[in-house]
C-alpha cells in the first residue's frame, strides 16, 4: 500500500509540472491506474489530484480533457465527498460536458454526474445547476449524440430527477419534448427508450408535467409503449405505468380524464402489467386502475372484472 502512495503522489505531483509532455503522461498513468486499481483510487483523491483534474477539464486538448473526465469518474466510484468539496468542481463538469473536446469526454463528465447523484444530499446541489441540467438535455436532444452518451446522460437526468424539487426546473428547460422524441425515434440502441421512460416516470411527479406532456401527446406515446404491438419490454411498459399513475397524481381529474380518453387501449396495457409485471410494477398498475376507476364507465367490460376486483 505505501508504495502505491508514494506512486500516486509521484504523479500527482507531476500535474502541475511546466512541460505539457510530464503532464500529459502522468495524467494518462493515473487514468490506468485509476480504472484498474481500486486501492489506488483513494491514495489518489488523498493526494491532491483533483483540482488538477478539474482545472483539466478546460483544457482545448482532447488528450487531456478527456483523461482527466475519466479519472475523474473513476475516482468518483470511491471519492464522491473529496470531489463534491473540490471547489469549482461543478462548474469544470459543466464546461466538459457543453464544450467536450470528444464525445468520450462529454460521456465520462456524465457518467461522473452520475456517480455523485448517487448521494441523496447531492441530488437538489447538482440539480440546481442549471447549465449542467441543459447539457445533459442538449446530449439526448441532439441527432449526433452517440448512443453511448445520450445513455450516460439519461442516467444522470434520472439521479436530477429523483430529488423532487428539480423536475420542475427540468420541465422549464424542456426536458420533456427531449426525451419524448427520443422515445418515438426508430433505430436507437436497445435500453435507450427504457432509460428514457425511468426519466419520463419521475418528471410526470410534479404539477407542471401535465401540461408539458399535453405539449407533445406524451399520455399517447406512453399509452402505445404498454401495446404488445410495440414491442416494449417489461420494463418500458413499467415505467410507462409508473409514469402515467405520477402523472394522474400530481395532475388530478384533469390528467385522469386525458388518459381515459385514450381508449380501452391503456387497460389493456395496465392489464398486461398486472399479470407479467414485477411485484412493484404490478402495484403501480393496480394503483392507476383505482384511479382510473374511480370515474369511468369502460371497466364495465368484462375482460376487466378481475382487475376490478383487486382495486376494490
Amino acid at each position: 500500500m505505501e508504495v502505491k502512495r508514494r506512486t500516486a503522489k509521484t504523479l500527482v505531483s507531476k500535474l502541475g509540472s511546466v512541460s505539457e509532455q510530464t503532464r500529459t503522461e502522468a495524467l494518462c498513468e493515473l487514468r490506468l491506474i485509476s480504472k484498474h486499481d481500486a486501492e489506488s483510487r483513494p491514495l489518489i483523491a488523498d493526494a491532491g489530484a483533483i483540482p488538477y483534474l478539474a482545472e483539466m477539464l478546460y483544457s482545448p486538448s482532447a488528450i487531456s480533457q478527456e483523461n482527466a473526465a475519466a479519472t475523474l469518474l473513476n475516482l468518483s466510484i470511491s471519492s464522491r465527498e473529496s470531489l463534491m468539496s473540490t471547489r469549482g468542481i461543478l462548474d469544470a463538469i459543466s464546461h466538459a460536458l457543453r464544450n467536450p473536446t470528444s464525445p468520450d469526454a462529454a460521456q465520462s463528465a456524465a457518467a461522473a454526474l452520475f456517480s455523485l447523484l448517487i448521494v441523496d444530499n447531492y441530488r437538489p446541489i447538482i440539480g440546481s445547476k442549471r447549465d449542467i441540467v441543459y447539457a445533459l438535455i442538449d446530449i439526448v436532444r441532439n441527432p449526433n449524440s452517440l448512443p453511448r452518451s445520450i445513455k450516460d446522460a439519461l442516467k444522470a437526468l434520472f439521479g436530477i430527477s429523483l430529488y423532487p424539487l428539480n423536475r420542475a426546473t427540468m420541465i422549464e428547460l424542456e426536458a420533456v419534448p427531449a426525451l419524448f422524441s427520443l422515445v418515438v425515434k426508430d433505430g436507437r440502441e436497445s435500453g435507450v427508450v427504457e432509460d428514457a421512460t425511468a426519466v419520463i416516470a419521475q418528471i410526470a411527479g410534479c404539477e407542471e408535467a401535465n401540461e408539458a406532456f399535453r405539449r407533445v401527446s406524451g399520455i399517447g406515446v406512453l399509452v402505445d409503449l404498454m401495446d404488445p404491438s410495440t414491442g416494449s419490454n417489461g420494463r418500458t411498459k413499467e415505467n410507462a405505468v409508473s409514469a402515467l399513475l405520477n402523472l394522474v397524481q400530481c395532475g388530478g381529474e384533469q390528467a385522469a380524464n386525458s388518459v381515459r380518453e385514450t381508449g380501452l387501449g391503456v387497460y389493456d396495457g395496465i392489464a398486461d402489467v398486472t399479470e407479467n409485471g414485477s411485484a412493484k410494477g404490478k402495484s403501480k398498475a393496480i394503483a392507476l386502475l383505482k384511479v382510473l376507476d374511480a370515474g369511468s364507465s369502460i371497466l364495465q367490460d368484462p375482460r376487466f372484472d378481475s382487475l376490478s376486483s383487486h382495486s376494490s
